[in-house]
């Protein structure tokens, strides 16, 4: 019965109620912030000299989505698969509405942009959670 052995003094188990968050949950939101805060700062700027304005619109603009990406990593497994799937498409609809919105383009096509995105995100999801099911 090897498998009911205990184990070795000195090691515990992690189990998934642990808070411990690993260096790599960050990584991920992070760069995809930084990304998403220099294109914001960029199509804001509109062809014209960089500002400190500019600079600081880049930065809120990556930390919020940040932020809203690793708040979603966080509950998202907590969510059902359909919810959990919505709540991802709604953000990256939301995300690329807003940028295409910074563009000066008609509102109604900012629209259409994010819903053609929040659509696609939002099965791409959804297959991936409902195919990657324990």
């Amino acid at each position: 019965m090897a498998h009911a052995a205990p184990s070795a003094f000195g090691r515990h188990r992690q189990t998934a109620n642990t808070a411990h968050l690993h260096k790599s949950a960050f990584v991920g939101p992070v760069l995809l912030g930084l990304v998403y805060g220099f294109w914001a700062a960029f199509i804001e700027r509109q062809a014209g000299p960089v500002t400190v304005g500019n600079v600081f619109y880049g930065i809120l603009c990556g930390v919020i989505f940040a932020a809203i990406m690793f708040g979603l990593a966080r509950v998202g497994p907590r969510m059902m698969r359909e919810v959990h799937a919505a709540a991802y498409g709604a953000f990256g609809g939301i995300a690329a509405g807003y940028l295409h919105s910074l563009t000066d383009q008609s509102i109604l096509k900012a629209v259409v942009v994010g819903l053609a995105v929040a659509a696609g995100v939002g099965l791409a999801a959804f297959y991936r959670y409902y195919t990657h099911e324990d």
